[in-house]
């Protein structure tokens, strides 16, 4: 492995480690799942799954099944850096769980180029679209 590789890898690791951290702001209670867009090595966006803003911050109904209008980690990343002055061209994306395919949709709208993840996700047509589209993608081991 390169000095460059060895490298890469440690940032991602640490970027991972605080994608993690930021899902515990989520209030859903089946799963927490965070995000960071990075670019040029400097936080550019951030975003855990959650209600929209303005909504109650219940992820569950009754029956323990997440309301339709929950928003994923990936396009609360998106559209909130969609919100500044920044631009996710060229950016990595670190998420805790493996994109979906509506996330992936966006994910390559938004031009990000790298996706790291630690979990996969229980489909895997988000990966394949991504992988498609020649987006980089790599499953993170933690440590």
């Amino acid at each position: 492995m390169r000095q460059t590789d060895s490298k890469q890898e440690l940032l991602d690791q640490r970027y991972m480690r605080m994608a993690f951290i930021w899902a515990e702001n989520s209030y859903c209670k089946r799963r927490q799942v965070g995000a960071l867009l990075v670019k040029d090595k400097m936080i550019i966006s951030d975003g855990f799954n959650g209600t929209p803003a303005g909504f109650e911050n219940i992820c569950e109904d009754d029956n323990n099944v997440t309301k339709p209008y929950v928003l994923h980690a990936e396009a609360n990343a998106i559209t909130k850096v969609a919100r500044s002055n920044n631009s996710s061209e060229g950016a990595t994306l670190y998420v805790t769980s493996s994109p979906c395919i509506e996330c992936a949709k966006l994910i390559i709208q938004a031009g990000i180029k790298r996706v790291v993840y630690a979990d996969s996700y229980r489909l895997s047509d988000g990966i394949e679209l991504l992988r498609r589209a020649e987006i980089e993608m790599i499953a993170l081991e933690m440590a």
